[in-house]
């Protein structure tokens, strides 16, 4: 918990995140904040939507790091998301070294966490959705875009069946679903039999029938106020992750088909359509432009945390961060089957200032409890921030690819760029836990293999393209694949297949030769089959050698034409 002096520096600058039309707002410098004042909303119109999304299976606080670098191709360049750092507190107007700095940029993140503490935990979370439905019991409406089953230590164990009890203790609406899919068919259909609400995915069809496979609307009431919510899942789930997994499942973003299921709602008397989507920002924005009839496009996949409502046309887009670190309430006056006005606030979950929920912490301690003594155990200290997110680097991909490069005895590491995993601070023990909150999936075999080095540029280019495609609808949304041993010059400008050059072998300082093979280790494979020891084993085995890690920040690849 806070001393008394950092409580009063917590509780001195929560402008941005406590307004009321929009979530700038302008509470007084030295103001103490309780929680109360941390929920202060004016309450608008009849319908109150709640959105959290990407939680990722973090049960409990965490530090979470916003990304340095976030680019944008296209006409999406410069917009929201894609700006960071101080250019994001300039297009907002927010003050350094603040709780806006803090939650929504990197800026001073070792400094500021020493202030503000962890964010997010499934019982905080539960505080505020209560709270705000004793405030609005007949107008609230709870939805998950996603990623929620996936990526812990507790999930990995249970197979996700923790996080269907907290979303059930939650009171979840309706979800949509990403990472939920990589538990596989049987699996998937198991936890989806356990929710109390709908699975909603409208854009999934079998691959023999070509019929949906999924309830893809439901309807509720709230505030007299007929309302559909459609899924939408992320739409190169088979790509993106292992298609053996699901092989009867095709999926797709499949517009005309979005169109036709807002349509539908139409006709059948809804007055607000809500889109709970995991397609990501940029694809979500494409989309509301091009299908009429969308009131609200709740956004997720990108973990992009935007503190405005951005309207694109007559759609509201909303985008509510990861890792549970923000809940987003929107307020909507709905009239006459439109919505005529609307208050949004991207609520902060400040573990420190939010009481926890006592039914919700009994349960995340009964689900932790046979864990445990492994989840606490010390592998290492950091002296350095380790991290995930940023488009080429993150400081716990690099000590994710030094352990490949020593354990697997390889001259080049692969780490895929995903966005999840919660982030550690310099002087931390790095725990059992720590490592799977980065590495928990259920494909984690970390292969060694030999690659040309006309294979490993078309790796590159690959990830490449589907990261920095102009077109929002070829994007698959995570980060660059991390490289350890190898360096090299990305434009992500160019063209297909010509965004990466300079490749080099940084052992030797050789260039890579297209012909030649290299020792390659990496994990997180596509490909049935693949064999290896767990990526989770070979980090153990590294820092329980290491004792102390120092990841500074490295330069092996150079970002040209931005």
């Amino acid at each position: 918990m806070y001393s008394r002096r950092e409580f009063l520096q917590v509780t001195a600058a929560t402008a941005a995140i406590l307004g009321t039309n929009t979530p700038l707002g302008a509470w007084a410098a030295g103001q103490k904040i309780t929680q109360d004042q941390l929920l202060d909303f004016e309450a608008k119109g009849n319908v109150t939507l709640l959105h959290l999304t990407d939680i990722h299976a973090q049960l409990v606080p965490v530090y979470f790091r916003e990304p340095s670098v976030n680019l944008g191709v296209g006409e999406v360049n410069g917009l929201v998301p894609h700006i960071t750092g101080q250019d994001f507190l300039t297009r907002y107007d927010l003050k350094r070294n603040t709780l806006d700095a803090y939650a929504l940029t990197y800026l001073d993140f070792n400094e500021m966490a020493q202030v503000y503490g962890r964010v997010g935990g499934i019982d905080r979370m539960k505080t505020v959705v209560d709270a705000i439905r004793a405030e609005r019991p007949e107008n609230t409406l709870l939805l998950d875009g996603g990623d929620t089953w996936q990526g812990s230590y507790t999930s990995y164990k249970t197979q996700g069946m923790d996080m269907v009890q907290v979303m059930n203790a939650l009171g979840v609406d309706a979800m949509t679903a990403h990472w939920e899919f990589t538990y596989g068919t049987d699996r998937v259909n198991e936890l989806i039999e356990a929710l109390d609400f709908p699975f909603l995915v409208g854009n999934v069809r079998d691959t023999e029938w070509d019929e949906p496979v999924f309830e893809a609307i439901n309807y509720f009431e709230r505030g007299g106020v007929k309302i559909a919510v459609i899924g939408q899942a992320f739409p190169y789930t088979p790509i993106a992750n292992p298609r053996y997994m699901i092989p009867e499942y095709s999926f797709g973003i499949r517009e005309e088909e979005m169109a036709k299921n807002v349509e539908k709602a139409r006709a059948n008397g809804a007055e607000l359509v809500v889109v709970v989507s995991h397609n990501g920002f940029d694809t979500d924005r494409k989309m509301a432009q091009r299908v009429k009839g969308i009131d609200v496009l709740l956004s997720g996949h990108t973990h992009d945390a935007v503190p405005e409502a951005v309207q694109v046309g007559k759609t509201l887009l909303i985008a509510s961060g990861s890792h549970g670190k923000f809940l987003s309430r929107l307020d909507l006056d709905v009239q006459g089957g439109e919505v005529r006005d609307y208050s949004f606030r991207l609520i902060p979950i400040l573990s420190d200032v939010i009481t926890p929920d006592p039914e919700m912490r009994k349960l995340v301690q009964e689900i932790r409890a046979p864990h445990e003594q492994e989840l606490r155990r010390e592998l290492a200290k950091t002296e350095s921030t380790l991290f995930r997110r940023g488009n080429f680097n993150g400081t716990f991909d690099d000590l994710i690819c030094d352990a490949l490069l020593e354990e697997r005895d390889a001259q080049i590491a692969l780490s895929p760029g995903f966005r999840w995993g919660a982030s550690l601070l310099p002087g931390q023990a790095i725990t059992v836990e720590d490592v799977h909150n980065m590495t928990s999936i259920t494909y984690p075999a970390a292969y060694r293999s030999g690659m040309t080095g006309n294979t490993l540029k078309e790796v590159l280019e690959d990830v490449a393209d589907n990261l920095f495609n102009k077109d929002p609808y070829y994007q698959q949304g995570g980060d660059m694949v991390r490289v350890g041993g190898l360096g090299y010059t990305i434009n992500p400008n160019g063209t297909a297949g010509n965004r990466v050059s300079n490749m080099q072998l940084l052992e030797t300082g050789e260039p890579i030769q297209a012909s030649k093979e290299y020792t390659v280790a990496g994990w997180a494979s596509v490909n049935e089959g693949t064999e290896g020891p767990a990526i989770w084993d070979v980090v153990t085995n590294y820092l329980e050698k290491k004792q102390s890690v120092n990841i500074t920040p490295r330069d092996h690849v150079k970002v040209t034409g931005v």
